[in-house]
């Protein structure tokens, strides 16, 4: 008989374990990145995550012995079921030592509890929404995490196939994407092309664009209009709106994010591109916490660039315009700043397998796939 005991978490207390729990169990991986425990709280409590006004979710550890052991998240996301029109349970901050019982009991917690809800699937790794980590590695045990993704252990795809019933769902590829030292010339002339023929143009924006005059707003709801049709995708409220331009696009680099209008429209953007420099040299320094120097090793790269590498969070263009060659010009503007603040690598983040049209654009660059992450899936029987 297993000796796994699962426990809901209920408490503060037990929450700041469930978070722990990752971090310790990737303490010794020279590839892992620790999550900042100050946003993985956020996103997890109720009363900050705007996302709790369209999920349900719930909490589960594994103990063996007293000891924890794994840990997994159900969410019901109701506004994803409506729009793809199923009835799904998510499973994220799915972690767990390597042992089949620990990892077999916490999926288990999981979908009882969703066949309970009335979910008939189960999915995920996922999170709230798209703006969370998604999928679970399989390709790239060797390439360093971002903040922003899933690094595991090799074993938990190994485990994925043994407990059975389990398929995949959708696959993401990541590129590493080396930042040339002058723009290639079939790229800058493409360009220049595209302004001229549609009257199409980068805006530099402001921080008082952003956070005043409403640009931030219209970033997400252009990110609305072109996910809409991406895997799993559930439309952001107004105000899952303004907690992420609050939040993320409060301290963005301007000069990182490339916005394309239509000279026509001004004031439309028709599509957009928003990179970061990367955190995860400076996570591993503070070890996720911002106290008592953490926010020193972050400053550093915020402020000062304190990196070679800058991470591509965001992309997006409308449907009317993917012919016209946005992407180019978004690339554009985006590799002459990657340029003048000395970054040497672009981390290009998870893009759809079938995301053929991103994709298309590292064929100008000297680019290579580095890492693949997959959600799995499985039918529940119905009683």
């Amino acid at each position: 008989m297993s000796n796994i005991e699962v426990r809901q978490i209920t408490s503060r207390k037990q929450l700041k374990e469930f978070i722990k729990f990752r971090n310790d169990l990737y303490r010794d991986c020279e590839y892992a990145v620790p999550f900042l425990y100050s946003e993985e709280m956020a996103t997890l409590d109720k009363n900050k995550n705007a996302s709790f006004e369209c999920c349900q979710t719930i909490y589960f550890m594994a103990y063996r012995e007293g000891k924890p052991v794994g840990r997994i998240a159900g969410i019901i996301n109701e506004r994803a079921n409506e729009a793809w029109k199923n009835n799904t349970v998510r499973f994220g901050w799915f972690d767990f030592v390597d042992d089949i019982e620990v990892s077999r009991s916490l999926l288990n917690a999981v979908e009882e509890w969703g066949h309970n809800k009335g979910m008939d699937v189960m999915a995920g790794p996922l999170g709230f929404t798209d703006m969370d980590r998604e999928g679970m590695l399989i390709e790239g045990f060797d390439q360093l995490e971002t903040m922003y993704t899933n690094y595991n252990y090799p074993y938990y795809a190994d485990h994925m196939e043994r407990l059975g019933g389990f398929e995949k769902d959708n696959d993401y590829k990541e590129y590493l994407i080396k930042v040339p030292e002058k723009i290639p010339e079939k790229f800058g002339k493409l360009s220049a092309m595209i302004e001229q023929r549609y009257n199409l143009h980068a805006h530099q924006l402001t921080r008082r664009e952003i956070l005043k005059e409403g640009y931030g707003r219209k970033i997400f709801d252009l990110l609305n209009i072109t996910y809409k049709n991406l895997y799993g995708f559930s439309q952001l409220s107004e105000r899952q709106i303004k907690q992420l331009v609050e939040s993320y696009m409060r301290i963005a680099d301007v000069n990182l994010i490339s916005v394309i209008e239509d000279g026509n429209n001004p004031g439309k953007p028709v599509g957009f591109g928003v990179t970061f420099p990367s955190f995860s040299q400076a996570l591993r320094k503070c070890n996720g916490n911002l106290w008592p120097l953490g926010w020193w090793e972050m400053l550093k790269v915020a402020l000062w660039h304190r990196t070679e590498v800058v991470d591509l969070l965001l992309i997006g263009v409308l449907p009317e315009y993917r012919s016209k060659g946005v992407n180019a010009l978004i690339f554009n503007k985006l590799i002459q700043q990657c340029q003048e603040y000395g970054f040497k690598i672009a981390e290009a983040l998870p893009q759809m397998e079938t995301n053929e049209g991103v994709q298309s654009q590292w064929q100008y660059l000297e680019s290579i796939q580095h890492k693949r992450h997959r959600c799995y899936k499985k039918q529940l029987i119905k009683e």
